[in-house]
């Protein structure tokens, strides 16, 4: 079967000579490389003034993302596919401390401005591991934040990125640092505020931030909101 016939597309109502060029660019990244890629997923949508895109992949049975915002679809093609072969070479070598942001990656951005309305509620189990373990998912995944739970303390927590080689861990209740991390790991003084998810959205918007990460002022779970790249609200919260 032809490489390109093999990724699953969702052109999200853009021409289909739009969406060929990315399954192309995609498919000639995939080929070429020494790993093992698998499960290919394109997303495109056109927004205005802009094209949102995502590739999702399994290289050597591990999950990758990367997800961008770019002027047209030729611009988001070719970003795409640098990412996606950052992602590659990544996860087949060694781990370092991916450069953030890198160079070309979202060249437009996250809208910091938009509305308090939350679109998405994603109900997900949280992963318990440790924050090491979290940063690697975060740079695989393309996240701005990850939200897991540390089994260490117990408690949900988040990790996000706080220049160009760290990191940051912030919890729901005070507790002692990581011992001896293997990454550049720093620690939130901080606990997650509790706020209720209209509190939280009005916060998140009122200070144009792009993501909250706060706790649940009943059930005491961590909660993440963030500013999708769309600029509406999307919520994390634990399963169960």
């Amino acid at each position: 079967m032809d490489v390109a016939e093999s990724i699953t597309l969702h052109p999200g109502g853009l021409p289909g000579e739009a969406a060929a060029l990315a399954r192309t660019r995609i498919a000639a990244v995939t080929q070429d490389a020494s790993a093992l890629v698998e499960a290919v997923r394109i997303r495109l949508a056109g927004a205005p003034g802009r094209v949102l895109a995502q590739v999702n992949a399994e290289v050597d049975g591990r999950r990758v993302r990367v997800q961008l915002a770019a002027r047209n679809i030729g611009e988001a093609a070719d970003r795409l596919a640098d990412g996606l072969g950052r992602r590659i070479r990544a996860v087949s070598a060694s781990w370092r401390p991916r450069p953030w942001p890198a160079a070309g990656d979202r060249a437009i951005g996250v809208p910091t401005t938009g509305s308090e309305r939350i679109v998405r509620v994603k109900s997900a189990p949280l992963v318990w591991c440790s924050p090491d373990a979290a940063v690697r998912t975060l740079d695989a995944m393309d996240y701005d934040i990850h939200l897991f739970t540390d089994p260490a303390t117990e408690t949900d927590a988040v990790v996000h990125r706080v220049g160009p080689t760290g990191y940051r861990l912030a919890r729901t209740r005070p507790a002692a640092p990581p011992q001896r991390p293997a990454t550049p790991l720093t620690l939130s003084p901080h606990p997650a505020p509790p706020l209720t998810d209209r509190q939280a959205a009005a916060r998140l918007t009122a200070a144009e931030l792009p993501y909250l990460f706060f706790a649940d002022p009943v059930t005491h779970r961590g909660r993440l909101l963030y500013r999708r790249l769309d600029g509406d609200l999307a919520l994390v919260v634990p399963a169960g």
